[in-house]
């Protein structure tokens, strides 16, 4: 049995927007599939003003499949679920956080924001699951109380609590 999972996330029209975005963040990426909205307005009853418009944009970012839906304002975003991008170095760090925190983004702690969307993303370096694997308690402590008191992650800042300095 073959088993594909795609991740929908559920916007209030600004789905095309989204896809823009995220298409201009990650390696490559590509728009799969735009599906609208029929133009029959009498069979789209409360949805009749969405007539003509994008219902959906499947893209894939990175050999990651999402699709994104126009279905209105009934389910707003949460941080209740969020995507995790595991970055390999600081500069992959600043450039997703600097994207999704740009034109209405928004910062969070440890490593969580919010695109201009609403939609929440970990961007989170690989070196920080390295120090949070160390034997020593006492690095992994200070570790964790740096990443505490961190917004956007600092790889550097990191580091020296791992040293203890």
């Amino acid at each position: 049995m073959t088993t594909n999972i795609t991740p929908c996330i559920w916007l209030d029209g600004t789905a095309q927007a989204a896809a823009d975005l995220y298409l201009s963040l990650f390696p490559n990426a590509k728009r799969t599939s735009t599906v609208q909205y029929p133009t029959n307005e009498a069979a789209l009853g409360p949805n009749a003003h969405m007539a003509g418009q994008v219902l959906m944009e499947e893209v894939e970012l990175d050999g990651n499949p999402f699709t994104l839906l126009n279905g209105g304002p009934q389910f707003p975003q949460t941080e209740a679920v969020s995507f995790q991008i595991m970055c390999v170095d600081q500069a992959e760090v600043d450039h997703y956080w600097n994207g999704f925190t740009a034109n209405g983004g928004s910062e969070s702690q440890c490593g969580w924001c919010q695109d201009p969307f609403g939609v929440s993303w970990q961007v989170i370096p690989r070196r920080l699951y390295e120090l949070m694997s160390d034997p020593d308690p006492q690095v992994v402590t200070r570790v964790s109380q740096a990443m505490y008191s961190m917004r956007k992650l600092d790889v550097e800042q990191l580091e020296r609590a791992a040293r203890g300095a």
